[in-house]
């Protein structure tokens, strides 16, 4: 298991002697003194007059039986591995996860302070219940609540003392305490087995041990309490409480010597122990009491020679009770097993000892959760789980002991005890314990659900189902118990485990939910293989040749846009190799980070190749697993095409013929302010350096980032275009003027200026960091314009369609440009048009049917053309050397391609026409025959297109249906 380390931890070596137990006094003795609490005294009896001793026994097993799944479970669990400090929150949150972990530690550390102050109030009742029996009333204030307040601080004050000097004074009062609470059971026994005194103990009901009277007291008699009718279940849950304090050992877990043999040992061991004396009291409490008893010695002795079983005495009977009374008063019997809490020590050989017994277990378990619940604390101060608590984790001396903790339980502890009645929340504290058992036991089952090669326990002696049933049988004794408490522990864990899952706290402790994400993705892959396609079904699955994942934001905001967490978004970056895995590991570090931060979800991809054509051949090839791979190549328009290596333009135009030949959409964007900003942005993540002997990561990726030809491979390098962007018509229009909104833009660009830093981690100017960031923004009301040129299977369409979907362009209305056939049927194509739109259920605006497309374009936009190819010119195909092949071009290629030309021409003058305001354009790709076309003539009826537009993305489909009219 991997922990986190305490940085307040003393690098010095502690003075003092490191105290270490074993599973005797660490784990057995403990789980004995929390398991024979104050309940064996004071409820056991009670249980077997409600419910008789066969329904006792049951519910002794029952209850056993989920304390003994939970152990094993816990055995398990503590076995796989070396268990560190923090006991049951450790357990959980390495074998669950840190949610899970966080929100039961805080609630085990709350509820044992709490649960200290009731264990204390419990000794000051049974102090007050000792001095009036035995010293004729005596009180100290006034024999209520300012006695339980007096004496409850002072116990309280000597636990804590008690705590701070140290474990080894702990546990030899926790042995002292032992050997007393064995004693008073002792003493129970004598007394039980020498039968009543004296008359007055029989006039109570404790008559003697008898077979009769143990068949008399076989069946139930449920009986109202507290104003409602027992039953099975409403008993159960009371003597639950009874067997809980199975994990006081194993959260005393950095205190053992040997936690993976003390817990499993000492936890069993105490309970099999505990087990068979609750299995023997009842039947001894059943053989030697009656059930109800009025206590007076006069009317019994009256009755005692007139009736031949003792029990038949009329002042032993239910009716006795309301003798002289009206049928709805209140019974006047204040003996017997149903009406009495003191049966226990009414049939022990000398009572005092009972009450010490009782003193016993109530101080013994305030000690537990004392010395406990710091300890888990501290553990999960350790973790940094929540804000604030981290103070917690200093550990003192060589025991490490959480000194501030034990004064933080302590106050809890003062303030619970200053309520004095803490009834209201007796069964909240037992539903906190139950939760942290269900968790344990799905910990145990969800861990070899799973089947992690990870999960090797060397307890062997557990089952997965039987961890589930156990699991179970734990939400059911929460409900069982109250059903209102359980419903708020279930909202204090969700509440808790959403908190701390919205902190995502940097900690990997191979969780068994990190192996169930790893088990859940590979079946869910695997069956969607046999998943057959439908269009219905078709989303864009995105591969973005973006290079590292900092290089070109606009682009990964763009894409992220469109996929949004549900669709595949994955990343592809060449790079000229070769190159050492760690520079690989290094670059992948990085973009995995770098997207993180941003709140995009993606794969990254990292590949090597001569050039992009290369490197983007084995991205097409090899991203992606299964069904869930890339159909859509999304890249940054190349906007120094113009002035670039022929070679680097030539590759950049056969990457696109590739993507098509793989049967791959493509979509090219480009915004007036170009997408490269790697010169720009410094990344915030440095890589280190593996070891002294090694080159630094750090200067070999700072050397690719400075030369070209042995870095990143650009596809869309615009030079001075993104070191000094000029203002955008369009993010100026997107400037939002409502005086209201200020303050919160304030605040974003605040948060968006700490994810941007310039080099040296200056900050970037306002307009850089609004270029930068301008796919992240919620655009201002405008229109999103569609130029449908071609029918490409619907790719054109659907994606605009799935950006007016998105919050950033919600405001946004389509509209769509659709090319006439016949001039003169323009009303029909526009009908036609919307009847198909409204068939696709697209939502748009407008639809635009334009005319006129083939007229011949102006002569300035010739010349303009003209001057955009006038350094590609070849006079003959003679003249292009092989070199040269597809970087130049020939007169006769102008000549066969000026029909094309002029429509790239004309359709410029359109676009300038009808979109050059809108907020975004999305245009059909033409994309001519291969070898058909030069580079720079396909790239100069691009720049035709996009130049000097908004937002500009061309869009080509690979001709597979994406919308369908059926539903």
């Amino acid at each position: 298991h991997q922990g986190s380390a305490d940085p307040e931890a003393p690098q010095t070596k502690l003075r003092g002697k490191v105290i270490k137990f074993g599973w005797l006094e660490g784990v057995y003795m403990r789980c004995l003194l929390n398991i024979w609490g104050v309940m064996l005294f004071l409820r056991v009896s009670w249980m077997v007059g409600q419910s008789g001793w066969i329904f006792s026994l049951l519910i002794v097993i029952l209850a056993n039986s989920v304390t003994l799944i939970t152990s094993l479970s816990m055995s398990a669990v503590a076995t796989n591995g070396r268990i560190q400090a923090g006991g049951v929150y450790y357990m959980i949150s390495r074998s669950l996860g840190p949610e899970f972990g966080g929100s039961i530690g805080l609630m085990f550390t709350i509820a044992n302070s709490i649960a200290s102050a009731t264990y204390i109030i419990g000794f000051c009742d049974s102090l007050k219940d000792l001095m009036k029996y035995y010293f004729d009333g005596a009180i100290i204030i006034d024999g209520a609540l300012n006695d339980t307040r007096l004496v409850g601080v002072i116990t309280l004050c000597a636990v804590l003392g008690l705590a701070i000097v140290g474990m080894d004074w702990v546990t030899r009062v926790q042995m002292a305490l032992l050997f007393l609470l064995i004693g008073s059971q002792i003493d129970f026994i004598i007394g039980a087995i020498i039968g009543p005194t004296d008359t007055l103990e029989e006039a109570r009901g404790f008559v003697g041990m008898s077979v009769d009277l143990l068949r008399e007291n076989g069946m139930s008699d449920y009986r109202v309490y507290e104003g409602e009718k027992q039953g099975f279940f409403s008993v159960f849950g009371v003597f639950f409480t009874a067997v809980t304090g199975i994990v006081a050992g194993a959260n005393l877990s950095g205190d053992l010597k040997d936690p993976s043999v003390a817990i499993p040992r000492g936890t069993l061991a105490a309970i099999l122990t505990t087990f068979i004396t609750y299995m023997i009291y009842p039947i001894m409490i059943a053989a030697g009491t009656v059930r109800d008893a009025t206590g007076n010695e006069t009317a019994y002795l009256q009755y005692k020679d007139n009736v031949s079983n003792i029990w038949e005495n009329p002042t032993f009977t239910n009716e006795s009770c309301y003798k002289g009374y009206g049928e709805n008063d209140v019974p006047h019997c204040e003996f017997g097993l149903i009406n009495s809490f003191q049966v226990m020590e009414l049939m022990s050989a000398w009572g005092p000892l009972i009450y010490a017994g009782c003193f016993a277990a109530t101080l013994s378990s305030a000690i537990a959760s004392l010395v406990g619940a710091p300890r888990v604390l501290q553990a999960l101060a350790k973790d940094k789980l929540y804000p604030g608590i981290h103070i917690f984790s200093k550990g003192y001396g060589a025991n490490n002991d959480p000194v501030r903790g034990y004064i933080l339980v302590f106050v809890i502890s003062f303030a619970c005890i200053m309520i004095g009645d803490l009834n209201l929340v007796s069964t909240l504290l037992s539903n906190f314990f139950l939760a942290s058992y269900c968790l344990i036991n799905i910990s145990c089952f969800h861990a070899t659900l799973i089947k992690s090669p990870g999960w090797r326990p060397s307890f062997k002696y557990y089952n997965s189902w039987v961890s589930l049933i156990g699991g179970l049988m734990c939400l059911a004794v929460m409900f069982l118990i109250d059903w209102v408490t359980a419903l708020i522990t279930f909202v204090c864990v969700i509440g808790l485990y959403m908190f701390v899952s919205y902190r995502n706290p940097d900690v990997n402790w191979g969780s068994s939910t990190q192996a169930q994400t790893y088990v859940t993705a590979l079946k869910a892959t695997l069956d969607l293989i046999s998943v057959e396609e439908h269009v219905k079904n078709y989303r864009p699955q995105l591969l973005v040749l973006s290079g590292s994942a900092g290089s070109r934001p606009p682009l990964l905001d763009f894409a992220q846009s469109i996929t949004k967490n549900i669709s595949l978004l994955s990343l592809g970056h060449v790079i000229q190799g070769p190159q050492t895995q760690r520079i690989r590991n290094a670059l992948s570090r990085q973009s995995y980070n770098w997207l993180a931060r941003h709140k995009i979800r993606a794969f990254y991809s990292l590949v090597e190749g001569n050039n992009l054509e290369d490197g983007s051949r084995n991205l097409f090839q090899l991203v992606g697993l299964g069904k869930l791979r890339p159909n859509m190549v999304l890249l940054g328009y190349k906007a120094n095409w113009g002035k670039c290596d022929r070679q680097e333009l030539k590759a950049y135009f056969d990457t696109l013929h590739e993507a098509l030949d793989m049967y791959l959409g493509i979509a090219i964007l480009r915004v007036p302010q170009g997408l490269d900003y790697s010169q720009i942005i410094e990344d915030e993540d440095t890589p280190v350096v593996m070891n002294g002997n090694d080159t630094s990561i750090t200067a070999n990726i700072e050397e690719m980032k400075r030369n070209q030809s042995a870095g990143q491979l650009s596809q869309d390098d615009n030079g001075s275009e993104a070191s000094s962007p000029p203002g955008s018509p369009t993010l100026e229009r997107a400037t939002n003027n409502d005086p209201a909104a200020d303050e919160k833009a304030i605040k974003r660009r605040a948060s968006l200026a700490n994810l941007y830093r310039g080099p040296g981690g200056v900050e970037l100017s306002k307009d850089v960091l609004s270029n930068i960031t301008m796919f992240k923004r919620k655009q201002k009301k405008g229109t999103i314009d569609v130029w449908w040129l071609y029918d490409d299977g619907g790719l054109t369409l659907l994606v605009p369609y799935i950006l007016t979907t998105r919050s950033q362009w919600s405001n946004c209305k389509l509209r769509v440009f659709a090319l006439a056939n016949r001039k003169d049927e323009l009303d029909m194509e526009q009908r036609s048009m919307a009847n198909l739109l409204a068939k696709f259920r697209i939502d748009y605006s407008d639809v635009i049917v334009i005319p006129d497309v083939a007229k011949r374009a102006a002569e300035s936009s010739r010349m303009e053309f003209d001057k955009l190819i006038e350094d590609f010119q070849a006079k003959s195909s003679e003249e292009i050397s092989k070199e040269d092949e597809g970087t130049l071009i020939c007169e006769a290629e102008l000549l066969g391609q000026r029909e094309k030309t002029n429509r790239h021409l004309r359709l410029r003058e359109l676009l300038l026409e009808n979109s050059k305001d809108s907020s975004l354009v999305v245009m059909t790709l033409p994309m001519p025959r291969k070898s058909s076309v030069s580079a720079p003539l396909y790239m100069a009826w691009l720049e035709t297109l996009t130049r000097d537009m908004p937002p500009f993305l061309l869009i080509r489909g690979n001709q597979t249906s994406v919308l369908t009219f059926y539903s």
